[in-house]
């Protein structure tokens, strides 16, 4: 099995794949990485959606001519265990197994009864195996579909325990914009286009990721902010069913001319008003989102929200857009997160970087105390 740091950078990849495909699908969205022996890319594949080719097929599709022959040196990397048995595609395990792969590492065991066991198939076949790597990563991407399969099915074989469902809230990201400096508006107020289209588009690909989109009231009166997953062109980037559904919190009365009134995913799921929580109890009213079925929210709050978010321990993950550009002054992109001293500091495990134009991505995962220790 090649090095620990080639496997995940090739797990993030095959992440950042799976991301490609359709994410309310009856199917998990799965990306595979084929590395040769020095850990280089030869192939790779992503599933498209139910019917279509599993993301192990596709990469295997895509294997060069002068690999063939050689695919014994080749290692899988794949988000999700490869599967074990035959629906409207042949089952994973065999396909590696046949094609001679001679190592496969993935992050999450499959939950399904009929689906689960490829490790064991691959070990039978003499494949050297692993799993674990980037789990938690890949339960994020998954949570939805987790979720889904534990509702249809509830016997079925899930692990609850490592999905944020098992605690009874959604999966939350924090998204903020910020200068080189960490500031996220000037010193009047003034926030916009903090950050560059390239970067702009990455933040409305995620939005339509999400089951719903959340701020304060401070950062809506401010803003009038949309709330839409919108396309480079101005429309909406996916159909308003698919659209995250608004959430605002505050005590503070939204505005009769808020243009989150007019957004396109309240008619579309049964909404006259945007959903609101006062924010007395966060964690509380998390638990209620859920129960309505919000499982993935996606918080562009403003730093007084994102701050408390953090502080009560409930954020999953951060994506943090960073502008080449210094503002200075008082407007940080986050307040007080009650860390008194630098024992209590808060660690994050990067998970993702990209360039965005001039601009730069860094996603990263919340992290226990253990764990940072």
């Amino acid at each position: 099995m090649l090095e620990q740091v080639l496997i995940e950078a090739a797990m993030r990849r095959a992440l950042e794949l799976a991301s490609r495909g359709p994410a309310q699908d009856e199917n998990p969205r799965v990306g595979c990485v084929l590395l040769d022996p020095e850990g280089r890319i030869i192939s790779e594949g992503w599933h498209r959606g139910a019917g279509t080719p599993h993301a192990e097929i596709d990469a295997l599709s895509r294997v060069p001519a002068e690999w063939h022959a050689r695919l014994s040196e080749v290692t899988a990397v794949v988000t999700l265990e490869p599967c074990n048995h035959t629906g409207r595609t042949g089952p994973c395990a065999v396909a590696l197994s046949d094609a001679g792969i001679g190592a496969v590492a993935y992050a999450l065991g499959d939950p399904g009864q009929s689906s689960s066991g490829g490790a064991e198939t691959l070990r039978a076949a003499g494949v050297d195996v692993s799993s674990g790597v980037l789990a938690r990563e890949a339960r994020a991407l998954l949570a939805g579909w987790l979720e889904r399969r534990r509702e249809a099915s509830p016997d079925a074989q899930t692990d609850r325990s490592s999905s944020t469902s098992a605690t009874g809230r959604p999966f939350v990201t924090v998204k903020w914009a910020q200068t080189l400096d960490g500031r996220a508006a000037a010193a009047d107020g003034t926030s916009q286009w903090i950050t560059g289209a390239d970067a702009r588009g990455d933040v409305h690909r995620r939005r339509a990721e999400a089951d719903a989109i959340l701020v304060g009231t401070g950062t809506l009166l401010a803003d009038d902010p949309a709330l839409t997953a919108r396309a480079e062109t101005g429309g909406l980037l996916v159909p308003a069913a698919e659209q995250p559904v608004p959430i605002v919190v505050g005590h503070r009365a939204i505005p009769a001319t808020a243009r989150i009134r007019q957004h396109p995913a309240l008619t579309a799921h049964g909404l006259t008003v945007p959903l609101q929580i006062p924010g007395d109890d966060l964690a509380a009213e998390l638990t209620q989102l859920h129960e309505r079925g919000i499982r993935h929210i996606f918080v562009e709050g403003g730093p007084t929200v994102s701050s408390a978010l953090i502080a009560a321990g409930l954020v999953d993950e951060v994506l943090v857009y960073i502008a080449p550009a210094l503002l200075g002054g008082p407007m940080l992109a986050l307040g007080d997160l009650g860390i008194p001293s630098i024992s209590g500091i808060s660690r994050l495990r990067v998970t993702h970087i990209a360039q965005l134009g001039v601009d730069l991505l860094i996603k990263a995962a919340l992290v226990s105390a253990e764990e940072g220790n």
